[in-house]
This record gives structure tokens, C-alpha cells and sequence, in this order.
């Protein structure tokens, strides 16, 4: 039965106990009233008698008054008794009952209050089978309201062994666990969860099970695995500045003998091998240029040329431009925008276009046999989001905290700088970048702010 249902059967228990009592207490107090009313009736045809009897008899009939006159005395005391114990029959139910209805009331505030918490609150016994959970920890188990009662966690679903395991650490241990972080999938989105668990004990300190304290923390992670990008890129302006010089410089001279060397062996009739390997040297030289360049680009900060652009119309032409490649890759490609217009946004046309042709192309590279690459444009709040998904093969879990880091990649023919210059790009702009990846493919979804036209 459930708890709350049980507490209104008792107290209707205790009401109809109270009300039989209070009439038990009318019914005597009516019939000591009833008693006393007769025997002073009785004393008073005594006292009658008494008037013409004669002396002889006198003393019987003052003795037979004197019983009466104490039968009296203890019926008036019968009946004070009797009104004293039920006024206080009276105070002590009406204290219970309010000491109910604070109960009832406090029972309610509590049970507001956990169903408010962000968290899911989870209560075991001392083998970790639940006994209690609030809403937002049915709605993390994925269970119906009230589910699982008297089921361990990994019962209810699989994906939350976890908790078991932190339940019989605290058992065996007699120790709380803190913020243990685990992943489940959730409308085929991983989902990162973090746990609490503390021992539960009773009135008499007692130890009588656990409870567990679940909360999502998805976005608290993304935040953090952003500011910590923020903080790599911060300082590499003049990394960049102070490379620039002590390398391009250098370099560009080494590339301009090398031209010289390589124009007099042609004159000369070098020695083919010769000849090779000096073109190997240029295409190497060039190639170190280009990584400096980029990395310039990457770590520079300069002014953004802001003009007020319909981000439709740019995806629309972002995709005719990939049309090639996606027709040899077998990739089909949908957008999806909304019925009404979206308000253009202040921002540089140039970086937005790269920002999406990047995106778009590791996409691509994470599809070589075909799949579907889907562009959503959308509101949220004062946010223009864009979404971009694909059906590839996903970002392995070990190095999704890396893919925004410079120099990074998993290809061969990769630079490494796609996503870093995207993740610049966008908090140029004031906005953000987030992703989700799993077996099923990637969607990485940008914000930019949106203003209003002057």
C-alpha cells in the first residue's frame, strides 16, 4: 500500500476512535448527571420522613441521610471527573490532530520539494533495491512515476549499473561516493550523469539503506570543455607573432636559394637525383609556409568585417558548391527551414562561409561511402541556431575532448585546423559551438546572436 494512503486510513482510524470516545464520555456524563439528579430526589423525601418519625428512629433515618448525602458528594465528584477527563480527552485529540495536519503539511512541503530539485533523488535499502524516487529521477531511470520501487537500478535499465555500484561500495565501505560520471543514450543522444551516494539512516542512527543523487550534466561538461579551449587559444597571438618571425623569415630565405641553386643545376646539367631533391625541398619549404600561415590566421585577432547576412541564403549557396562532391560521395543532402523568415545577422560573410565549409567537410570525410548530410536552421531565443548532421561512423569517446585543439586530426590528409579555426571563429562572433556523436553519426549545432537592425 502506498505510504500516503496508508497515513489517511489511519487517521481516519484515529477520528472515528476519537469521536467513539467522546459519545462513551456524554453517555457518562449523562448517566452520573442522571445518578446525581436521583439521589438528591432520595435525600430530599428523607429529609421528609425524618420531619414525622418518631425519636426512636431518628438516628437510623440521619445515618440513611448521611449515605445519601455522601452518595451525592461522590456523584458531583463523578461528575467533575468525568468533565475534567473529557476536556482533556478533548485537548489531547485536537494536539494530535494538529500534530497530524503539520505532519501531512510537512509531508507535502517535503515531497514539493523533491520533485522541484534539478536532480533525481534516489532512496535504497541496504540491498540497494529502491524504495523512493522523485519525478526527475523517473524521468533519468527512463521509468514511470512511482516505477522500479523494491528493483535495483541496473534492473530498471541496464545503462545504470553504475548506481548499483556505488550502492555496494557505500555498503561495504561505510563511505559516500562522490561525483562518479557515467554515459547513457537518451533518443540516440549520449547523455553524461553525474552521481552521489551517502548512507540513510533513521531516527535512532540506524544505517537502513542509500541515497543516491543523480544529475545531467551534459552541458555543465560542454561548458567546461569550452572554456578550457578558450584558455589554450588565449596567449597565441603572440606565439604566433613571435613565429612568424623567426621562421617565415628564414624560411623565405632558404626558399630563395634553393630556386637559385636549383635554376643554375638546370643551366648546368645537374644531376637528375640532385634536381629531385631540390624539388622535394621546395614542396616542403611551401608546405611549412602554409602551416604558418594558417596557424597565424588561426591565433591572430583582427577586426571582423560585419555586414548584415541572411544565413539561408548563404547554406543554400554553400550547398550547390558541394553538389559535386557530395553527387561522387553518393551523400544527400536536406535542409530544413522554418516556415517564416529568419532576421538576418551582423556578422563577417567570409568566416561564416568557412566556418560551414569546414563543417560541411569533415562531415563529408566521416561519410566515404555515402549517407545523408542535413543542414537545420532555427530560432532559439535571441540565437540564429545552426544545426549540421551527419550519418557517419562518429567521434570515438577518447578523443572528442581533442577535436577543437590545433594540429589535431585523425587523417592523413588533414591539417588539423578545420574545427580549431571553427571554434575561433564562432566566439568571434559571440556564439558557440556544441556537438553530439554516437554510432548512428554527428550533429554539430552553432549559435550566433542575432540583433536587430538599426
Amino acid at each position: 500500500m502506498n505510504p500516503t494512503m496508508f497515513d489517511i486510513h489511519k487517521g481516519v482510524g484515529v477520528r472515528r476512535f476519537a469521536i467513539g470516545l467522546a459519545v462513551l464520555s456524554i453517555i457518562a456524563l449523562i448517566v452520573t448527571t442522571w445518578i446525581l439528579l436521583d439521589v438528591n430526589r432520595e435525600q430530599q423525601i428523607v429529609n421528609r420522613i425524618i420531619e414525622h418519625l418518631p425519636p426512636s428512629d431518628i438516628a437510623v433515618a440521619n445515618e440513611l441521610s448521611g449515605d445519601l448525602r455522601l452518595r451525592s458528594r461522590l456523584s458531583l465528584l463523578l461528575v467533575l471527573n468525568t468533565i475534567g477527563a473529557a476536556i482533556a480527552f478533548v485537548l489531547v485529540v485536537r494536539g494530535y490532530l494538529s500534530s497530524e495536519q503539520s505532519l501531512r503539511d510537512a509531508t507535502v512541503l517535503a515531497t514539493d520539494i523533491r520533485a522541484s530539485l534539478e536532480g533525481g533523488i534516489i532512496t535504497t535499502d541496504r540491498n540497494g533495491r529502491i524504495t523512493s524516487l522523485n519525478p526527475r529521477g523517473c524521468e533519468l531511470l527512463g521509468i514511470p512515476a512511482d516505477g522500479g520501487i523494491g528493483m535495483k537500478p541496473a534492473e530498471v535499465n541496464h545503462e545504470h549499473a553504475m548506481l548499483n555500484a556505488i550502492c555496494d561500495e557505500v555498503n561495504t565501505q561505510q563511505t559516500e561516493v562522490r561525483d562518479r560520471d557515467y554515459r547513457i543514450e537518451r533518443k540516440q543522444q549520449p547523455r553524461t550523469l553525474r552521481a552521489n551516494c551517502t548512507r540513510l539512516k533513521n531516527q535512532r542512527d540506524e544505517f537502513i539503506g542509500t541515497v543516491i543523487h543523480v544529475l545531467d550534466v551534459t552541458e555543465r561538461i560542454l561548458m567546461e570543455q569550452r572554456l578550457k579551449r578558450m584558455e589554450r587559444y588565449m596567449g597565441l597571438g603572440s606565439l604566433a607573432a613571435g613565429l612568424q618571425h623567426e621562421i617565415k623569415n628564414p624560411l623565405s630565405a632558404l626558399s630563395l636559394h634553393v630556386q637559385l641553386l636549383g635554376e643554375q643545376l638546370e643551366n648546368g646539367g645537374g644531376n637528375p637525383e640532385v634536381t629531385e631533391s631540390i624539388g622535394v625541398i621546395k614542396s616542403e619549404v611551401a608546405r611549412i609556409g602554409v602551416v604558418l600561415d594558417s596557424f597565424r590566421n588561426y591565433a591572430s585577432i583582427k577586426e571582423l568585417g560585419r555586414t548584415w547576412i541572411d544565413v539561408a541564403t548563404l547554406l543554400e549557396t554553400l550547398v550547390r558548391f558541394l553538389r559535386p562532391q557530395t553527387k561522387q560521395q553518393n551523400v544527400t543532402v536536406k535542409v530544413e527551414m522554418p516556415q517564416h523568415l529568419l532576421a538576418p545577422i551582423e556578422a563577417d560573410s567570409v568566416q561564416l562561409e568557412q566556418l560551414f565549409l569546414n563543417l560541411a567537410l569533415n562531415s563529408l570525410a566521416a561519410m566515404p561511402d555515402g549517407g545523408e548530410l542535413r543542414f537545420r536552421l532555427s530560432q532559439v531565443k535571441r540565437s540564429l541556431r545552426v544545426d549540421l548532421a551527419d550519418t557517419g561512423h562518429g567521434i570515438p569517446p577518447e578523443i572528442q575532448s581533442q577535436i577543437f585543439d590545433p594540429y589535431f586530426t585523425t587523417r592523413n590528409d588533414g591539417t588539423g585546423m578545420g574545427l580549431a579555426l571553427c571554434d575561433k571563429i564562432i566566439r568571434q562572433h559571440g556564439g558557440s559551438i556544441d556537438f553530439v556523436t554516437g554510432t548512428t553519426g554527428t550533429e554539430f549545432s552553432v549559435y550566433l546572436p542575432m540583433k536587430d537592425q538599426a
